[in-house]
């Protein structure tokens, strides 16, 4: 019939037409050949970050015991990731007590590896995930953040385009693909992040969901559930911990994730609909790791917790939900829940985290909330892998 488009046309029509804004809207943000920068810190964040009053980081620089900052014209410091680690390495220094300022890890201690998963997209999985990474590295840690979402959020939000940067390589699937894989150091990518990396990831990630039936029909001894804990074997004593952003749904990618996985995080949207949905992806999981289990897989995590997103503060359903939530798992459920705030959706809107963004572009008791609530869930995550480790995690 003349005027009728196939299907098929009008939606890659609409991809191409989409994909053209996205690049416009980037160009906009950055330019062509522009890397994202981390901002400075005032001597607040920069105390905040290194567990110190403001008095003490001023008493260092007077006893000329801290490098040399970046100072206003009107003689505040602002201080880099670069200055807070080596910040960190004097304070470390002089401590009375090992590890009081540089908590990562010592002989002897695992590798944590935090997956963090949700079968519903919109629970706030990437948004927990890329938050957590980048405020564990400004705590000292080294971080590697690893997307294995075909969607590729979590690479976007550090300045990649998936679609364009890593067209014919330098993604995961390079790494995990079953023929002629590639060493896992040969895809880490460094971020403007002082101690954080990543490891992008983009549509070719389907493959892998598409490769691994072939595989296993083929009984050719290949494991699918072994290709990212074997990779990241290859880097272990390179990183304190590895974030993995997994896809919103249950496939082999995920269950690969966790099988090499040492903690678990749940996001879960207070919402009635989300904990319905949950329950069944909570099964389903439960099933399929039953079966890998049995067929070799090591499942023994050192802990799995609820991480409630996306709460709006003074909700009372809400606040119900994370109630009986919380009634039924006890203390599987993170004390702290990341709230719901225009400074995140914001700061998103320029690629932005609330660690990136700056507090002058919003409105100081929304950002306050927005990042007291982040800090305070992040924190409380760096304390379990802490106690992990077998040492106190009130000063995470």
């Amino acid at each position: 019939m003349t005027g009728t488009v196939h299907i098929n046309t009008r939606i890659r029509q609409n991809a191409e037409t989409l994909a053209a804004a996205l690049e416009g809207h980037m160009h906009k943000i950055f330019a062509p050949d522009a890397r994202k920068e981390l901002r400075l810190f005032s001597a607040g964040e920069a105390a905040e970050l290194l567990g110190i009053s403001t008095s003490f980081l001023r008493k260092l620089h007077f006893d000329d015991k801290a490098p040399e900052v970046h100072t206003s014209p009107g003689g505040r410091r602002h201080y880099s990731a670069d200055d807070l680690l080596e910040l960190r390495r004097i304070l470390e220094a002089n401590a009375k007590t090992r590890g009081a300022y540089q908590r990562g890890r010592r002989e002897g201690d695992k590798l944590q590896v935090l997956s963090f998963l949700n079968f519903k997209g919109g629970s706030g999985k990437t948004t927990s995930a890329v938050h957590s990474a980048q405020r564990l590295a400004l705590k000292g840690y080294r971080v590697l953040c690893v997307d294995i979402d075909p969607q590729a959020s979590l690479t976007t939000l550090f300045g990649y385009r998936p679609e364009y940067d890593f067209l014919n390589s330098g993604t995961i699937y390079d790494a995990i693909r079953y023929d002629d894989p590639v060493p896992l150091r040969d895809v880490i990518q460094k971020t403007y992040f002082t101690n954080l990396d990543i490891i992008p990831g983009n549509l070719d990630l389907m493959e892998f969901e598409h490769d691994t039936p072939r595989v296993l029909a083929a009984r050719s001894g290949q494991l699918f559930f072994t290709r990212v804990g074997e990779k990241l074997a290859e880097i272990e004593n390179d990183y304190d911990i590895v974030v993995i952003d997994c896809p919103p749904q249950l496939g082999f990618l995920t269950m690969s994730a966790l099988s090499a996985s040492s903690g678990v995080l749940v996001t879960v949207h207070p919402q009635m609909l989300d904990l319905m949905s949950m329950s069944q992806f909570l099964r389903m999981t439960a099933d399929l790791l039953g079966v890998i289990r049995d067929a070799g897989a090591n499942l023994r995590f050192d802990w799995l917790r609820f991480l409630p997103t996306r709460y709006k503060v003074g909700d009372a359903p809400q606040t119900e939900v994370i109630a009986f939530i919380r009634g039924l798992f006890g203390r599987s459920v993170l004390t702290n829940h990341m709230v719901e705030s225009t400074a995140i959706s914001d700061a998103g809107l320029t690629k932005q985290t609330l660690y990136e963004a700056d507090k002058k572009d919003f409105t100081r008791q929304t950002f306050d909330r927005a990042i007291e609530s982040m800090n305070a869930v992040n924190d409380e995550i760096a304390a379990i892998i802490q106690n992990t480790w077998g040492r106190n995690g009130k000063k995470a």
